[in-house]
């Protein structure tokens, strides 16, 4: 096979997200007297001022055209272009979420002056806002800094997910893979694949996360495609496809029971099963795989350019792309490869014995899977380390313990940033909770929600929505889900809606967020795998790039949602749209 190498700009090849020249453009051409005066004025002054900016954007799309060799066209591209300036104007992420933490106890202390409280819809109890700046909430910021940093979820999740990792990575078999991949898929088909990889990631958790993201970098820039491209559609399509699969995962037992709950403050004979939305879940793959298709070729990938990889020092830009070419497989990497599949097959027919059988090790009480769902990080853990091993000791890159032990201090050596900024979002997402201010919103938007007396599918979308702000105060699924189900599944179903549609409803808008939301628990760890490969990379470049994501999946899955309440469809095994 021949070799694959990335592709460099030119050294005038400045890409479509540099500006060249910081020249006006001719006025006498505009009738108008106040828009010119508008244009005139230098992009670095109106940065600054955001309503000359947005005029600008609004009423001249191809400003930057003009004034950019290269530019993309058109307002949508101008306001990513904006939006990216802007976030990447920010400190660096560590300080960013340190100041979050800072602030959080300061606006409890201002709020706490004129009051905010609810009525807990499930306990009855009256919750109010908690003033962190108290003698006992201070003490408390303090002696549990340390809990909050080795309790916050991702943390483990990831340390122990990238050890199994980096045996695989160090030893070779994934990039081994990765050239597999390259040679048997058309690179046409590249996005959608990563794409679809990462919608059925929720298969184990959070894990896609961890996993995939790195990887679509890796094999985008093996195809000479730009690995930042890669990674937001492994991205988008682990966030954005969260809900979506087309098998059951962990989530949907653990949302269906707190429907279930829900719909018994209703109706105390109603049940709802785990597979409630399996059909729309099923047709939902299929708008976010293809929705994570277009934006990557069409609008992502285009707004970012050509890569130039990083140099490093000491290295020439040559040496740099050939580390990077992909080569033909060796036979003595494609036997590597056959034995790491071997130790996959043998390791999963292991977890077979210790699962399927009803007495099994990994079951729990009656016979649940509680067990084996809960030690998903270690058995994927599991499912990296034994296969490269294998192909580590047959190709010569793993043979004695020490080069093991290194391979994963090396890998624990890179996780050194990510580590840091844990400690920093742990206390962020603790004071958040603790101030009530998470809970505090989720109520009052349900509240105003029900206030609108609106019909049942106007209301459906209007919840949609709700949940996808609501998502972005509050990460997880099942605690959002805990506090509004009790609200708006009993609601709902009065106005003649089933549990299984509310729940649906919900699913759209908790996924259509999650790759924005500055409080996914892995946003820290996605942006430090994006900073190998652009080391100024920021905050707005990444939260610009997923934003067309956000909105294309919101615009697919609401559509899907309205068809599918239109029609009557079942969203799943006899679980209707209506009571």
């Amino acid at each position: 096979m021949p070799r694959l190498s990335i592709p460099h700009r030119s050294p005038t090849d400045r890409g479509p997200l540099l500006i060249s020249g910081r020249k006006s453009i001719r006025t006498e051409q505009i009738s108008s007297i106040v828009f010119p005066i508008l244009i005139q004025i230098p992009l670095e002054f109106t940065a600054s001022k955001g309503f000359c900016q947005i005029i600008r954007f609004v009423f001249f799309p191809d400003y930057h055209a003009m004034n950019s060799k290269k530019s993309p066209r058109g307002l949508i591209s101008s306001s990513l272009n904006l939006l990216e300036r802007a976030g990447n104007r920010l400190p660096d992420p560590l300080i960013l979420y340190f100041g979050f933490a800072l602030l959080i106890p300061v606006l409890s202390w201002i709020i706490s002056f004129v009051g905010w409280n609810r009525v807990h819809p499930v306990t009855g109890e009256t919750i109010g806002l908690i003033n962190l700046l108290t003698a006992d909430q201070i003490q408390r910021m303090f002696i549990e800094a340390e809990h909050n940093f080795t309790s916050f979820p991702p943390l483990g999740a990831v340390l122990v997910t990238m050890l199994g990792i980096g045996v695989a990575e160090r030893s070779g078999l994934i990039g081994t893979s990765l050239k597999l991949l390259v040679e048997s898929t058309p690179q046409s088909l590249i996005s959608v694949v990563v794409v679809f990889a990462g919608v059925m990631s929720s298969m184990a958790a959070d894990a896609g996360y961890v996993v995939l993201t790195p990887l679509g970098a890796v094999l985008f820039a093996g195809m000479g495609r730009h690995p930042l491209a890669g990674l937001c559609a492994a991205f988008a399509g682990t966030g954005g496809g969260f809900s979506a699969n087309l098998l059951l995962t962990s989530l949907d037992p653990l949302l269906s029971g707190f429907t279930q709950s829900a719909a018994q403050l209703y109706d105390a004979e109603r049940s709802v099963t785990a597979d409630a939305n399996y059909f729309f879940m099923i047709a939902s793959v299929l708008v976010v795989t293809t929705a994570g298709w277009f934006v990557t070729e069409r609008i992502v990938e285009p707004r970012l350019g050509q890569w130039k990889p990083n140099v490093n020092e000491g290295e020439t830009e040559r040496e740099r792309e050939q580390d990077l070419a992909i080569q033909a497989i060796s036979p003595v990497e494609r036997k590597g490869l056959w034995g790491a599949l071997a130790a996959f097959v043998i390791t999963a027919t292991v977890l077979a014995v210790l699962t399927i059988p009803q007495n099994a090790v990994l079951r729990g009480a009656e016979g649940s899977l509680a067990p084996m769902v809960q030690s998903l990080v270690i058995i994927i853990m599991l499912f990296f380390i034994f296969p490269g091993l294998i192909y580590g000791w047959i190709v010569g890159t793993g043979r004695s313990s020490k080069q093991l032990a290194g391979m994963m201090g090396d890998t624990m050596a890179t996780m050194g940033g990510y580590i840091v900024l844990a400690f920093a979002a742990a206390q962020f997402v603790a004071f958040f909770q603790w101030s009530n201010m998470g809970l505090l919103t989720a109520l009052t938007g349900a509240e105003i929600l029900k206030g609108l007396g609106v019909g049942n599918l106007p209301l459906i979308l209007t919840f949609v929505f709700l949940a996808a702000g609501i998502n972005l105060v509050i990460g997880s699924a099942s605690a959002k889900w805990g506090i509004m189900a009790p609200v708006f599944v009993p609601m709902f179903m009065a106005l003649g809606l089933s549990p299984e549609m509310t729940q649906a409803a919900y699913r759209v808008g908790d996924s259509i967020t999650n790759m924005i939301t500055p409080l996914n628990p892995y946003f820290p760890i996605v942006l430090s795998f994006a900073l190998r490969y652009d080391r100024k990379l920021g905050i707005g470049t990444l939260v610009s790039s997923m934003i067309p994501y956000s909105i294309a999946f919101a615009i697919g899955w609401t559509i899907l949602l309205i068809a599918w309440y239109i029609l009557g469809l079942p969203l799943g095994p006899g679980a209707g749209i209506n009571l």
